[in-house]
């Protein structure tokens, strides 16, 4: 047992003699440390305080290093512009968690359509390569043993060049002759606007269109830009998704009531995911997992995960069709049953070009892919005002083409049309289209493509109109396109 003493019948001065003697005569300084005063203090001065940043990860160094390959190469090889502008603008006003690692990476850009980005001396650099089928693709992260050299592109691709044809020889809204708009000071004005404050805090603008009645009535670009250069579409390549579904339709490859194609799901017995239909899909309504609501898919965008690693592993936790939660993998997985459907990757890796851009003049708008050649078509296409806008007419004419029907007869009031859950707030949602209205200050049947960083094509078919705007917006520095197209519809009268 040895000698301890008991506390509760020892003597008080023997106790505090036993603990290393320590005064029992009043401590006004130990007695304002027992107080609340100073615990209260304490917690003010530590939360006045300011904490040190934490050091960034190496996977996140490995995923800021991605995704500068990624913008730098397709910022470069698709749309001609430097690596000084676009570190400048593209690369700046990103996700917090990348923003402070991203200008402190090296990169090195090569003539053989190969960007670089140096991140840990252990780990070899990021990488991206360039060809004219699939844009830019970004590299998996790899150490020296897993090293494989991509692929170069050969020389140096000449960008913006675009088919001739289509450019110097045929008019607009197929080609550029005759594009120019005619002179609306009021149109002007509400453009303008678009290019300061007007319309949110920090907003960036690099392009406006308006095109009324086939018509571009008012074009303008921010320095550095044109009709030539493209940039990211962000989530309006959804919408670009929710036409090449219906082409597919339309060509009897794909019915959106079925279940999706899906490999993946259908080997084993019966996999409780083959319940989510194509039309699910389109309106993000597939009950499946995530860890965030799906608009952030990181590993896949700026690590280099495939399509098919990055989306078929989630799990339900709603019923098919009873929720809506905004999810890339949603549209990744209906354009994986497109490619399923196709099973011919030949055809697969040709069919957004020449089902759909080069039928209606789209000449400077690359579709770009995963790794192993998955269309990453949530997000990652590159695109110009003007190609843009004629996607907008293209669903404005209800999917005919100067004559031609590109889309089956009433997919974009599919497209357009609300069904099942809805957002809890701000405008419905189609099959791949926000549905705007007189809530939004908009004439009733209105319609979007809306992308990060201040995308968006907005229609308006009653006054046969579409307004494409183009933004590098900062995170948290939303374009109201809503009041701008309001105010372009009423400078137009």
């Amino acid at each position: 047992m040895g000698n301890k003493t008991n506390p509760a019948t020892t003597p008080r001065s023997f106790r505090a003699k036993s603990r290393n003697a320590r005064p029992l005569t009043p401590n006004p300084l130990l007695d304002f440390a027992r107080s609340k005063r100073f615990w209260g203090a304490l917690i003010v001065a530590a939360l006045s305080s300011p904490a040190k940043a934490a050091e960034p990860t190496q996977y996140q160094r490995a995923l800021a290093a991605g995704y500068k390959a990624g913008i730098l190469c397709s910022g470069i090889f698709n749309a001609g512009r430097t690596q000084a502008q676009i570190e400048a603008l593209e690369l700046t006003g990103i996700y917090a968690e990348y923003s402070p690692i991203v200008p402190t990476l090296p990169a090195h850009v090569y003539d053989t359509g190969v960007v670089s980005v140096d991140y840990d001396k252990h780990m070899l650099p990021r990488t991206a390569s360039w060809s004219r089928e699939k844009g830019c693709v970004t590299q998996p992260i790899r150490s020296e043993m897993t090293y494989v050299v991509p692929r170069s592109a050969g020389a140096r691709p000449k960008a913006n060049a675009g088919p001739p044809e289509l450019e110097m020889t045929q008019h607009w809204p197929t080609g550029d002759l005759a594009a120019k708009p005619k002179q609306n000071i009021a149109v002007a004005l509400a453009v303008k606007g678009a290019f300061g404050a007007d319309y949110g805090n920090g907003a960036r603008t690099i392009a406006v269109l308006a095109v009324q009645d086939g018509k571009i009535a008012a074009e303008s670009y921010a320095k550095g830009f044109g009709p030539r250069i493209s940039n990211r579409t962000w989530s309006v390549a959804k919408s670009i998704s929710g036409t090449l579904v219906g082409i597919a339709v339309k060509q009897r490859l794909l019915d959106p009531r079925l279940s999706a194609r899906v490999p993946e799901w259908e080997p084993t017995a019966f996999d409780p995911r083959a319940a989510i239909t194509l039309d699910n899909l389109l309106r993000m309504a597939s009950g499946l997992h995530s860890d965030t609501a799906g608009n952030r898919t990181d590993a896949l965008y700026m690590g280099a995960t495939t399509v098919t690693q990055e989306t078929t592993h989630w799990p339900l936790e709603a019923a098919p069709g009873t929720r809506f939660r905004y999810a890339n993998n949603d549209i990744l997985l209906a354009i994986r049953s497109l490619r399923t459907a196709l099973n011919d990757d030949t055809r697969y890796l040709a069919f957004p070009r020449t089902e759909l851009f080069d039928r209606i003049g789209m000449a400077h708008t690359v579709a770009e892919t995963d790794w192993q050649g998955n269309f990453i078509l949530s997000s990652q296409v590159w695109s110009t005002a003007r190609d843009l806008a004629r996607l907008g007419l293209l669903w404005l004419n209800d999917g005919v083409w100067q004559g031609e029907r590109i889309l089956p007869e009433g997919w974009v009031k599919y497209m357009t049309t609300p069904s099942g859950p809805q957002p809890a707030d701000g405008p419905g949602y189609g099959a791949t289209l926000w549905l705007f209205g007189p809530k939004q200050g908009l004439p009733e049947g209105s319609y979007a493509a809306q992308g990060n960083r201040g995308q968006y094509i907005m229609v308006v078919p009653s006054k046969k109109l579409v307004i494409v705007r183009r933004g590098e917006d900062p995170a948290g520095s939303p374009f109201d396109i809503a009041k701008f197209s309001a105010d372009v519809i009423a400078a137009l009268k």
